[in-house]
Parts: structure tokens; sequence; C-alpha cells
């Protein structure tokens, strides 16, 4: 970040001392004017010299000289400061979101998936010493982001979430155990998953020989020391729950009951040393995110370096040769005015 300053500004109260020096140039310019009556100008020819009408001009460029010396006194310079960050006490995060279709419902608005992708990006720029990491799920899960600092490139993917594009369902402990995957191996003081899911566990074991039951994931966090914050988002009662595609694309949507399984979702944050948290409204999940900043808070070292560019002279240099002009000047072309 580059800033303006001077070193020792106080110096510019000097220039309140040229009001007085034009005011009593002024004042001497007028007591030396007089008259002489003269019979006739012929003994003196017909030439004329305009140089008396720019003899000011010498008192001009003297005082723009002492104004830039004053400046230049004063010590302006522009001041480089870089700031590094230094956390000791860092924390990882992997945000593990499920993508299902149901996360289409709009009980929060717009959707669930679109009002959690923006408190998501505000809680991933708010923490910008710490490492965060994004895997979405539903039938299947994907690491969208490994743990970064890069905001910028978290942020966009955030952005890109979708829902429906993985394997229909919500395979709530695949999800967690492909962020634990990543977490497991880091050296940082705090490890922490948040968990958001809007359903129940619904993929057959049999179906994949990767599955990985939630309470199995939440066993493999604890003896990870991996912390696990599970919230569950949905509204109580019913909600208009996405059911199919209409002719041009767009989702049809129907009234259904909203099914979380929260005492799932509290075991596995009560074996982890997590909390789980309810989200029925755009304000209810911020602030459920705000909880979780709060909580998980680093340790931050900021070094901060400071490199100064000295313009003194680009004020100096212009002073010293209008001096030098001033008195070239009044020592040659205005020699016999003085």
């Amino acid at each position: 970040m580059f800033n303006f300053e001077f070193q020792t500004p106080w110096v510019l109260l000097l220039l309140l001392i040229l009001p007085f020096f034009i005011f009593r140039e002024i004042k001497k310019s007028k007591q030396k004017k007089a008259s002489l009556k003269i019979s006739s100008l012929k003994p003196f020819g017909s030439a004329k010299s305009n140089l008396s009408r720019y003899k000011p001009l010498l008192f001009v460029m003297r005082m723009l000289a002492m104004a830039l010396c004053i400046i230049a006194l004063a010590r302006p310079r522009i001041v480089d400061v870089t700031t590094q960050i230094k956390s000791d006490e860092g924390v990882d995060i992997l945000v593990t979101v499920d993508t299902s279709l149901s996360m289409m419902a709009q009980d929060l608005k717009p959707d669930r998936l679109n009002a959690l992708k923006e408190v998501a990006k505000e809680f991933a720029n708010q923490r910008p010493t710490d490492r965060i990491g994004l895997v979405e799920y539903s039938g299947e899960a994907l690491t969208r982001v490994p743990l970064t600092t890069d905001r910028e490139m978290l942020v966009s993917e955030i952005d890109r979430l979708q829902s429906g594009i993985l394997e229909d369902g919500t395979a709530i402990g695949v999800g967690l155990a492909t962020a634990i995957n990543h977490l497991k191996d880091s050296k940082a003081v705090s490890k922490v998953i948040i968990l958001i899911t809007d359903g129940v566990e619904s993929i057959n074991p049999s179906a994949d020989l990767m599955y990985v039951s939630p309470r199995q994931a939440a066993e493999i966090a604890a003896s990870k020391g991996i912390k696990v914050y599970t919230i569950g988002i949905g509204t109580n009662g019913q909600a208009p729950f996405p059911t199919g595609y209409d002719i041009y694309g767009g989702l049809i949507f129907e009234m259904r009951p909203v099914e979380i399984d929260e005492l799932l979702l509290e075991e596995i944050a009560d074996k982890t040393g997590g909390l789980y948290f309810r989200a029925t409204s755009n304000e209810t999940l911020k602030n459920i995110y705000s909880e979780i900043d709060r909580l998980e808070k680093s340790e931050i070292n900021e070094i901060k370096f400071y490199n100064y560019t000295e313009l003194f002279a680009k004020f100096l240099l212009p002073a010293l040769i209008l001096l030098l002009l001033e008195i070239v000047l009044r020592r040659t072309v205005f020699k016999e005015l003085i």
C-alpha cells in the first residue's frame, strides 16, 4: 500500500511567512513610484523598454523558490507498506457442503445452496490467515479446493457450486471422510470441518465399496483430533422442494416436510468436540458462521515493512534552478533597473 507523507510536516508552517514578504514587496513597490515633470521627451529618443514591466517576475521566482525549499525541508516521501502475516496458531478448515438436489429448496432465499454460498464466501474472506478448503458431496464426494490461503480461488469455487451435478443421494459419511482425509496430516493447531446438510443419510452401504458411515467417519475425526461443526439447513415444518423439471428445463417445486437427521448431526459434533447448529433462515445461517468464526480464532502475528521513497530532490532542484535564474537575470538583463 502506497501513502504520501511529510517526515517533518511542521516545517510547512514556514510557508506562512511568504505572505509577509509578498505584502512587504507590494508596499515597497508603491513607495518607489515617483513622477518627474519635463517639457519634452525628445532628448530621450523614441525607443522604449518593456523590461520594467517584467521585473516583478524576479520576485515571483524568488517566492516560488522559497516555497519549494520549504516543501523540500519538510521531507516529502512515499511510504510503501508491505504487510506480512504469520500465524503460529493457525486453523485449517474444510467446508463440506451437501449439494444434493434438495439444497435447491426455497425455504431460504433465494434457495438453501445460494444462501449458503454467500455466507461461506464472507466467512472465508474474514479469515485471511487460515487455510480453508472446500468439499462438496451428495451421493459421492468431490474435493473442489484443497487447503489453501488463496481466497480468490476459494471464493470462485464456492460460487461454482451447483446442486444435482454429482450422483444423487446424501452420503454424509463419505463427504465427512473426504474432508478428514485432507486434514488428518495437518500440522495446524486446530483442525476443523464445517459439515452442512439438509437431509438424512440416504446411501445404500452395499452399493459402494468406498462407503463410510457418518458414525465411522466421526470416530476417525475424533481420533485425528479433528473438530466437526455440523449445520442442519432448512426451516421447520414444510418447504418448497424441487421434484423435477418442466418442459423448459426449469425446476418444479412441491411443498414437502423438511427432514434433517438432527440426532446424527448432534452425535457427530459431540463425538468430535464440535457443536451442532440448525439454520432455519438466512439470518440464522449467518449467525452460525459468525459463532464458528468466534469459536475458532487464530493467533496472528503481523509484521509490517516500510520502504521510503524520498521526494525532496523533486522540489529542491527546481528551487535551486529558479534561484540561480533569478540571480543571473538580476545581474544581467535587469541590472540597469535595480
